[in-house]
């Protein structure tokens, strides 16, 4: 029997949501019929361009609508809590793009009230549901990891390198007090703890601002498009949030990792790379290589898995929609994320097999606890 049809809306119109938008039309079985964006104008072209029938430029507006069961949120980071918050209340499922919200205390909330509503809630931690995330989380399920004894790796990018590359995510009063670490550490930190089971406890952080004044566009750079800009079409801004860090932590079991993030490193466009040292054997990936997993051996030769249903566990099979050879990457795990929470929705599964707000409110958490750690230059407790 097919899934039940599912009307779906997306609050967001820059990078994310239209991607979203795509991967959610991708499932069959989901309705995209709302998209909202401040600028009218962009709003029903991005609309439009998408298929998309209803444009909003009020997210209140939108959550009036009673067609509406789904509630995507791509906003900017400083509007997660109340928008997600007033998703809920409306009594519609929530879909949140990270963070969560800002502090814990706004995702401890988003927590409880999820909870008290009964309603379905996720978190985009897309990286979780590439099919080679998966097969690396069932060699650990499996124990032919073993103990886990050490994590490391980095999460690498370059769209901050010069001193004129500007983003509200360097803009503490929209993005939170952490650039680099919220952003993509974050990342990190959920997709090596998920594969492995374990929790982080607590960090030590250093963090770097290379640019401590930027130059920033004085308009939006909608409105230079065609065009070079030159110096008078920037005015200079001062810089507080990190573009490169360097955490330490400490796990639940005594083990120990490292990871660096950067947005500073060039030709690094979206390079997340993690390596778990087990008893028994290591594993390593580089996502931007998402089709391969190496596994590391002291006694035999390595291996390598491609990434192939024929070959993959059972667990790891559902997430691999093509044979071997046809790659499959960023795109498909906002797919595979969405296939699981519109099966909770429409009463085909009675599990969370994907991030919920918990898992949100665990991130928050840790990123809060870095950036006090880089402050006060000691190991900080994570507080969950």
């Amino acid at each position: 029997m097919a899934m039940r049809m599912i009307n779906a809306a997306v609050i967001g119109t820059g990078f994310i949501g239209p991607a979203h938008v795509e991967a959610l039309k991708r499932l069959g079985s989901v309705d995209v019929v709302a998209l909202c964006g401040r600028n009218p104008q962009r709003t029903e072209q991005k609309a439009a361009a998408l298929g998309v029938p209803r444009a909003y430029t009020d997210y209140r507006k939108l959550l009036e609508d009673p067609d509406v069961e789904v509630v995507h949120n791509a906003s900017p980071n400083n509007l997660h809590f109340e928008v997600n918050q007033a998703i809920l209340e409306s009594g519609k499922h929530c879909v949140s793009e990270k963070p969560l919200t800002r502090t814990t205390a706004e995702s401890r909330r988003l927590v409880e009230l999820s909870r008290e509503k009964g309603l379905v809630n996720a978190v985009c931690f897309n990286y979780r549901f590439y099919p080679l995330s998966q097969q690396a989380k069932a060699v650990c399920d499996a124990g032919d990891v073993g103990e886990v004894h050490a994590i490391h790796g980095s999460y690498l990018q370059d769209w901050l390198l010069r001193e004129t590359d500007y983003s509200w995510r360097l803009d503490p009063e929209v993005s939170g007090d952490s650039c680099a670490v919220g952003d993509i550490g974050s990342h990190f930190c959920d997709l090596v703890t998920f594969i492995t089971g374990r929790t982080i406890t607590e960090v030590m952080a250093d963090f770097q601002t290379t640019h401590r004044v930027r130059k920033r566009p004085k308009a939006d750079l909608e409105a230079f498009a065609g065009k070079m800009l030159k110096l008078e079409d920037y005015e200079e801004v001062e810089i507080e949030s990190e573009d490169l860090a360097s955490v330490l932590f400490r796990l639940d079991n005594g083990a120990r990792g490292a990871f660096t993030v950067s947005q500073i490193s060039a030709g690094r466009k979206n390079r997340l790379f993690y390596e778990i040292d087990g008893a028994k054997c290591a594993i390593s990936a580089d996502l931007e290589r998402p089709n391969e997993l190496w596994v590391g051996y002291r006694d035999k030769a390595n291996e390598s898995y491609v990434k192939d249903p024929s070959v993959l566990s059972e667990q790891a099979q559902p997430y691999a929609h093509y044979p071997g050879g046809h790659p499959e990457g960023y795109p498909d795990g906002f797919k595979n994320l969405f296939i699981n929470v519109y099966r909770r929705i429409a009463g085909e599964s009675d599990v969370d097999n994907f991030p919920t707000f918990a898992d949100g409110h665990r991130a928050v958490a840790i990123v809060e606890a870095a950036v006090r750690s880089a402050r006060e230059g000691q190991w900080v407790t994570v507080g969950y």
